[in-house]
């Protein structure tokens, strides 16, 4: 009975590390939607692994896909860095939500200070709410004075019932990512 008791504990070890290493190697590779898809499949038998959840959330990050932060923000919660990556994922999404009430509202957020991170949804939400832009046709361009080759356009797209945040990044005139987030 205690063979066996060992052998399953080892072998649950080793398939927990195995997916740490493979997410962690699809993040190296840049492949953060499929590391991001493949996490949440695995995220509950890892509740208790901070830096599996924190690839987890930066891999959705990456992939624009912020509102499976929500889980890992409740999850962070054990040590110094999980609390700090848990804040950092809560103001970002807090920022998106903001500005799609800002802009299905027309509503300035010029009122609100909240902390800014790194990420483009952050510097667009800076940017809007220190109402550095300029509006047309529904359309938010954003340019950044730290930045003057990098500009945003900031949008809504309505579908059926839903509604979805765009923002349109650029290099000069070159358009080099969009972010698509619901």
């Amino acid at each position: 009975m205690n063979r066996y008791l060992l052998i399953f504990l080892f072998l649950a070890s080793t398939l927990t590390a195995s997916d740490g290493n493979r997410l962690y190697e699809l993040y190296q590779n840049g492949q953060y939607l499929q590391a991001c898809n493949e996490g949440v499949k695995k995220l509950g038998q890892h509740q208790q692994d901070e830096k599996y959840i924190s690839l987890y959330a930066f891999s959705c990050l990456q992939a624009d896909k912020i509102d499976r932060l929500a889980l890992p923000i409740i999850m962070l919660k054990n040590s110094n860095e999980a609390r700090k990556n848990a804040a950092y994922f809560a103001s970002i999404l807090l920022q998106k939500n903001l500005l799609i009430s800002a802009l299905e509202n027309q509503q300035p957020l010029d009122a609100l200070n909240l902390p800014t991170t790194d990420y483009v949804l952050s510097r667009v939400f800076d940017l809007f709410s220190t109402g550095r832009y300029t509006l047309g046709n529904g359309v938010y361009s954003l340019s950044d004075p730290k930045l003057p080759r990098q500009t945003y356009r900031m949008y809504l797209n309505r579908s059926d019932n839903s509604v979805a945040l765009i923002i349109d990044e650029y290099y000069d005139t070159i358009l080099t990512k969009q972010h698509l987030y619901r």
